[in-house]
């Protein structure tokens, strides 16, 4: 199995178990999201949406990535992509945070960013990786 295809799957992992871990199952993390009592029901609404949108795509890239070609491994990298760009692209949108305040001391950081954001930073530069060595390789050798 190829580097690219090993590095693409193990984003489909994660991004298939990532929010519903950190979200809901983690319980210091999820007091801070599905659990948290200062969320209004419409609040908690989006979570468990965004929660299911991860396990759908990470669920879909899985599928992607474990199917020989080229094409399917590249697509498989942009659906991946796409619940990390958001979570970045949601920082762009007035009075959103990475946290709340009232979690500040529980809020982990990793090299001065939120460690969330460093995550979605870590696993898009490893899909633009995999995406960059797919493109160079020949065809052929994108099979398993």
């Amino acid at each position: 199995m190829s580097l690219p295809r090993i590095l693409i799957i193990a984003v489909a992992a994660i991004t298939t178990v990532g929010a519903v871990l950190a979200d809901l199952v983690i319980p210091d993390l999820a007091a801070q999201h599905a659990y948290n009592p200062a969320w209004p029901p419409h609040a908690k609404f989006h979570d468990a949406q965004y929660m299911v949108m991860t396990v759908l795509l990470g669920l879909t890239g899985l599928a992607l990535a474990l199917r020989s070609g080229r094409n399917t491994l590249l697509h498989a990298a942009a659906i991946l992509a796409t619940p990390w760009l958001g979570m970045i692209g949601a920082l762009l949108f007035p009075g959103t945070a990475t946290y709340d305040p009232e979690f500040a001391d529980r809020t982990v950081f990793v090299l001065g960013l939120h460690g969330q954001i460093f995550m979605a930073i870590v696993l898009l530069l490893a899909l633009l990786l995999a995406t960059a060595a797919t493109l160079r390789m020949p065809v052929d050798s994108t099979a398993r």
